[in-house]
């Protein structure tokens, strides 16, 4: 059975993605720490981050600093801070949360609630710094 990344990367379940290629997929976390909070995953369903091969997993961490560097220009943060848990579901997955301090990737935070039209606003933000 697909995960609810694969789906999202199949346009079964809408999202608000920030940019594509033709192995990954960066989408804004509907649940943010922070506003910005993206996750990075691999097209290709792998459960576990470092089940992934050398080269793609390199490719992958590559793929992510392009999305990182846009989301700090973006969203005028610090850092862009990056966080790989693995148990929320079972898709390789890396989470990037701008932040200001440590305390803003902290995962036990409040989670922040936008309106769709913020969302779409943050993702259509980062993604003009990563494709400009």
């Amino acid at each position: 059975m697909a995960t609810i990344f694969t789906k999202i990367i199949n346009g079964e379940i809408p999202c608000y993605k920030v940019v594509e290629d033709d192995r990954f997929f960066a989408f804004l976390d509907i649940n943010p720490l922070k506003a910005g909070h993206t996750l990075v995953v691999p097209k290709r369903e792998i459960d576990y981050l470092f089940d992934i091969d050398d080269q793609c997993l390199a490719d992958m961490i590559v793929f992510a600093k392009k999305v990182a560097t846009a989301i700090k220009e973006a969203c005028q943060c610090k850092r862009v801070g990056v966080a790989v848990i693995g148990f929320e579901v079972p898709h390789a997955h890396i989470h990037l949360v701008p932040m200001d301090n440590m305390n803003d990737i902290n995962f036990k935070n409040p989670k922040l609630k936008f309106t769709p039209e913020q969302f779409k606003e943050i993702a259509d933000n980062i993604s003009k710094k990563v494709n400009g």
